[in-house]
């Protein structure tokens, strides 16, 4: 934890919200979300095979509300129901729409008028952070870029969000403001899967190259997609580290019946300095499922706090780049506890028998010499 002084913000991601969800003797009628696939251990927290109950969801919340931590505000990267019922899963259009529309006219008591009109036009909005007079948000709508995505198919600047993201933090720039990127598909290489990115690779550089453009001014990214925790740095061309990128782990434990591990339920509380708004530390908190479902109440704990976990300074590029080092070393003990903070200690015998080393392991071992150099190839 940090001295007096700093201040805080949550960070929560995926709730994917199944209100289909029911304990049922039929482990295959669960809940919708699992397509047919028999549920593993169901109960009133939710299960592994499916999407969040609207239990787990107000359990998180409730954690939040209640933890006694003092906030200036709370960013929040998706998915959310309406991305489902209106437009399904992973379609997301480049012009004014019902679900840009609904989440428009769910948040305009909180946005200004500028950020509704670019809300409603694209999905996308900036808005300055009230008490944090040189802090501007700038959440993107990544889902644009997104391969399955076939409504953005071929085309190089879907709903013109590039230009207006160059426009914006030019404007930024000039007026001396930080900013905060926020947005569900992240940037860079999937952690689970060797050289491909998360979003479509021409998309996926011109955001790079915009990035590296204001590295300067950003003082932070934060997205969701993947339900794992991870962390990237963003270097310049010349390798020098400029930008941290944070991916947070998701409220929903769902997995496909291809993957063995998941994540336990995620949510996490960010420091930064007022002054200058640079990060400063981390703390990840989540929800033991498992044991939640044994005794029939939630018991949010504090999982790590980065910066004593990893023994760094800060958040900064400079201190995650050498960490990213560490993680690069063979049999690292930093890279093992990464891993165990990857799936949100959702089993940490994986760890203790060695076999993170194969499958998903190595996996993850290909994204950090991907991280080491730069996300992209320089």
């Amino acid at each position: 934890m940090r001295e007096a002084g700093h201040r805080q913000f949550w960070h929560v991601t995926d709730f994917h919200l199944d209100p289909t969800y029911h304990i049922t003797g039929d482990h295959t009628k669960v809940c919708a979300s699992s397509k047919g696939a028999k549920a593993s251990d169901p109960g009133p927290f939710g299960d592994v095979m499916c999407d969040s109950p609207y239990r787990l969801i107000f359990s998180a919340l409730d954690f939040i509300k209640n933890s006694g931590q003092k906030v200036s505000f709370m960013i929040w990267t998706g998915v959310s129901m309406l991305d489902y019922i209106v437009c399904g899963q992973d379609q997301l259009p480049v012009v004014t729409s019902k679900v840009y529309n609904a989440v428009a006219n769910l948040w305009k008591p909180w946005l200004t008028e500028e950020a509704i009109t670019t809300l409603r036009k694209g999905g996308f909005y900036t808005q300055k952070v009230s008490n944090n007079p040189k802090l501007r948000i700038i959440s993107l709508n990544t889902n644009l870029y997104y391969g399955p995505n076939s409504m953005t198919l071929n085309q190089t600047d879907p709903a013109n969000q590039f230009e207006w993201l160059e426009n914006t933090l030019n404007l930024s720039q000039q007026n001396k403001e930080k900013v905060y990127i926020i947005a569900h598909v992240p940037v860079g290489y999937l952690p689970f899967a060797k050289g491909i990115p998360a979003m479509r690779k021409c998309h996926n550089e011109k955001l790079i190259d915009i990035f590296r453009k204001y590295s300067d001014i950003i003082a932070g990214q934060f997205y969701g997609h993947t339900h794992r925790d991870s962390i990237m740095v963003l270097s310049d061309k010349k390798g020098k580290p400029v930008n941290s990128l944070f991916v947070a782990p998701a409220v929903t434990p769902v997995r496909s019946v291809l993957e063995r591990l998941t994540n336990n339920p995620g949510v996490r509380l960010f420091q930064y300095d007022p002054r200058d708004y640079k990060l400063l530390d981390m703390l990840q908190y989540y929800l033991n499922l498992t044991d939640a479902n044994i005794k029939g109440e939630s018991n949010w704990k504090l999982e790590y706090n980065l910066t004593q976990a990893y023994d760094i300074e800060d958040l900064q590029p400079k201190s995650l780049y050498k960490l990213a080092k560490q993680f690069a070393i063979q049999e690292s003990k930093q890279f093992i506890k990464y891993y165990k903070y990857f799936f949100v200690s959702y089993d940490s015998s994986v760890i203790c028998q060695g076999k993170f080393l194969r499958g998903q392991g190595s996996a993850l071992l290909n994204f950090v010499s991907s991280l080491l150099n730069t996300m992209l190839d320089r």
